[in-house]
């Protein structure tokens, strides 16, 4: 296996190890010791791939949004359901590097480039920038109520449905 192929499969493998440490602990949760001890590799192994823990947390979050953008649909609301009820341990990193990105210089222009791709997406689908932004709003609140228990998957379903639909005549 040629040397950056190799290298850029341990950074997915210590990246799943971000993701998984991250759903169980929020990212105040992750360290270099425990991504290495969840990625079965070695601290030398992580350094090799991220010189620092913000440079492994900046390409983690990269991905969980090549991931969101990977998963969605070809109609405006197969797009919009793909973000507003993720997978549950995904909404819940998603959510972790969301709150990290409001106190970190390094983590939030990421986070804006995320969320600019999906408007843009949005906008495609929708043809108008600013549902695209009302539907992206919407989806991260639903998101939200549905991990804290406040709206049940069906519910927040529901209520992404309806505002899909249009205004109720």
């Amino acid at each position: 296996m040629p040397k950056q192929v190799e290298y850029e499969s341990r950074r997915r493998q210590i990246t799943d190890a971000v993701f998984l440490l991250a759903d169980e602990r929020g990212l105040e949760g992750v360290t270099l010791r425990d991504v290495a001890a969840r990625a079965d590799v070695s601290m030398g192994a992580v350094q090799r791939c991220f010189r620092t823990k913000e440079e492994m947390l900046r390409f983690a979050l990269e991905e969980v949004g090549k991931r969101v953008l990977g998963r969605v649909g070809d109609t405006a609301a197969e797009a919009a359901r793909a973000i507003a009820l993720p997978e549950r341990a995904e909404a819940r990193v998603w959510l972790a590097f969301v709150a990290q990105a409001a106190v970190s210089p390094v983590l939030a222009p990421v986070l804006r480039a995320s969320y600019a791709d999906l408007e843009a997406m949005f906008t495609r689908l929708f043809g108008d920038g600013t549902r695209a932004r009302a539907v992206l709003a919407l989806a991260d609140g639903l998101t939200t109520h549905v991990l804290i228990g406040h709206l049940t998957p069906d519910q927040a379903r529901e209520v992404l449905d309806r505002q899909l639909a249009g205004p109720a005549s």
